[in-house]
């Protein structure tokens, strides 16, 4: 047993070294940790594997479904568009950003809020003359802030439940560990709007510093039930999209070549749109925004198995040197040309009239399989789908947001524990057609749950061989048997642990030893836990310690010294909150 000790005790450090240092991806050094405690004896097969089966393991796996029928139905997205609006300087508009921000990260997994508000704040800030590094780094803060105040705000809090529930200790409610998260959320969220305008340089982010990029011309029609119909181009924030420009609208056969900021959209308008292709996607994920060619509709299959395709047509195609209407190119393949770009610049005139040429690159839309039926094809030298280009089933909005508080109602009531009102919600999502099958499985972040599961085994390893009795004893001999310094010395090791590696791992290394310490001393293991949760998840110091961090750290073109100036006093702030509420609400 002294042996495991040692072996255990040179593992962890290790471990640990090689995940901060960030070489190599965090799930293959904890399965091959695992793998080692596995095959030296010290975890038996059941100990290893004992993560695989955690509940906490299935919530998040089933909550990634529930949250993708948010996302696929565009609920996520309208949101983030009603909630930002078009405030008239940076206090407001880091007001209108970080308290719906961190408001929606209490209900729904952060990483996704992050994701979506990303590029809704670089759209906006396009059009509203700030720069996007203003905003996208609180951005990602108040989002860590508000999934501390529910168990489901983040996978941390679930992860350190489920321990403490296999370990005999009574778990926690939905809304229990508000108490400590509510403060700290909303003095972080004032903090962020008061002090990050002073900390924060601009900067430009990775999208703006590539400006030669393949322009596309793509009529884009307004339908009835469009959320753009009866706003004027300034209020709908079309004037100056990023890497897009709106040349013209047609009008009952009549051409508006001159569109000012007050032109008032109407239904059946045909906006004419010239730029980027990435911005081009991102306009068909507007409710009630087509694109204006009949051709589409007649494609076969359902709208929303329809993606968007780069394709480039080779010198031996049959279609090169023929006008696309004369190639009958939509019955020759399915699919549907939406612009031609050529030598890197959009190409004018009625699509159906253009004549094709080699080299030529073609915006199609068309099914799924369009990719795996033609990329060995030799009519064209390259064919690629363009990511997020499928259609957004808007009409399934409604059921989307009523299974989810559905959810939220059945647990917050007691009538289900937490796992089985997820998996209820997620088979509600496929049946109710806000998904397919396809999309759930693909909306599950295996890599995450991987590095979850493994960390279990090493954290089981950790507490078995007696390792995390030991630090325990020593941080005890440090804190002088007060729970009050016991409980400040395993915040500190768990914020600085999570700053360096995975923050599910970080709780599930100090998870063990915080149970050795509260045990030593006899006292409430509840204080002790909530600690370990909100320090593993308070990651403001670098981009690698939480996903979303490193979400934004492109985007805002961000430098490390960045997180550094801005999270540190966000760190010492949110570290004195919770250990002064903490002991007042869970008594030792």
């Amino acid at each position: 047993m002294q042996i495991d000790l040692i072996a255990v005790a040179i593992i962890l450090p290790c471990c640990l070294i090689v995940l901060a240092s960030n070489r190599f991806p965090a799930d293959s050094i904890l399965l091959g940790v695992l793998s080692i405690l596995l095959i030296s004896g010290i975890l038996t097969p059941a100990e290893a594997l004992s993560g695989f089966s955690s509940p906490g393991i299935a919530t998040i796996a089933v909550l990634y479904v529930t949250v993708a029928g948010l996302r696929e139905t565009g609920s996520i997205a309208w949101l983030g568009r009603l909630l930002l609006g078009r405030p008239a300087n940076m206090t407001l508009a880091l007001i209108r950003l970080l308290l719906p921000a961190a408001t929606l990260s209490m209900l729904v997994n952060n990483s996704p809020v992050v994701a979506m508000f990303t590029s809704a704040v670089q759209d906006w800030c396009k059009r509203s003359g700030f720069s996007a590094a203003n905003f996208l780094l609180p951005l990602s803060y108040a989002s860590i802030l508000g999934g501390t105040c529910t168990l489901i705000g983040t996978s941390t809090n679930l992860v350190v439940d489920g321990l403490m529930r296999q370990s005999g200790f009574p778990g926690f409610s939905l809304f229990e560990i508000a108490a400590v998260g509510i403060p700290i959320t909303l003095a972080g969220c004032l903090y962020l709007i008061v002090v990050s305008p002073y900390l924060i340089p601009d900067r430009t982010g990775a999208i703006e510093k590539f400006s030669n990029v393949r322009e596309y011309l793509v009529e884009m029609l307004v339908k009835s039930n469009c959320e753009l119909s009866g706003q004027t181009i300034q209020d709908a924030g079309l004037r100056h999209l990023p890497g897009l420009f709106l040349i013209e609208i047609v009008r009952d056969g009549d051409i508006i070549p001159v569109v000012s900021p007050q032109t008032v959209i109407q239904s059946d308008d045909r906006l004419v749109f010239a730029g980027a292709v990435d911005s081009v996607v991102e306009l068909r994920r507007i409710r009630g925004l087509v694109v204006a060619s009949d051709q589409v509709f007649k494609l076969k299959g359902h709208d929303h198995e329809r993606r968007l395709f780069e394709a480039v047509i080779s010198a031996e195609s049959p279609v090169a040197g023929l006008s696309i209407r004369e190639a009958r190119f939509r019955y020759r393949y399915n699919a549907v040309i939406l612009s031609i770009a050529r030598n890197g610049n959009r190409l004018k005139g009625k699509i159906g009239d253009i004549v094709l040429q080699a080299g030529d690159t073609l915006l199609l839309e068309a099914q799924k399989g369009f990719l795996f039926k033609f990329r060995n094809s030799r009519d064209f030298l390259l064919v690629s789908r363009l990511e997020n280009s499928h259609n957004i089933r808007h009409n399934r909005a409604p059921w989307a947001i009523s299974i989810i508080l559905l959810m939220i109602m059945l647990i917050i009531s007691g009538a289900m524990n937490i796992l089985p009102a997820a998996v209820l919600a997620a088979g509600a999502m496929v049946v109710s057609a806000c998904l397919n099958m396809e999309d759930a499985r693909n909306s599950i972040d295996y890599k995450v749950l991987l590095v979850i599961a493994c960390a279990y085994g090493l954290g089981t390893a950790v507490q078995k061989v007696g390792l995390a009795d030991m630090i325990a004893g020593q941080a005890l001999l440090i804190a002088g048997g007060n729970p009050l310094m016991m409980l400040a010395l395993i915040y500190i090791a768990t914020a600085l642990l999570t700053e360096s590696i995975t923050n599910n791992a970080a709780a599930i290394v100090m998870f063990p030893i915080a149970m050795s310490g509260a045990q030593a001393l006899d006292v409430n293991t509840a204080p002790f836990a909530i600690a370990v949760m909100i320090a593993a998840s308070a990651s403001f110091l670098t981009p690698i310690g939480y996903q979303t961090n490193l979400m934004v750290f492109g985007p805002g073109g961000y430098k490390f010294s960045d997180y550094v100036k801005l999270g540190l006093p966000l760190s010492l702030l949110v570290a004195g909150i919770t250990l002064w509420v903490i002991p007042q609400v869970w008594a030792f």
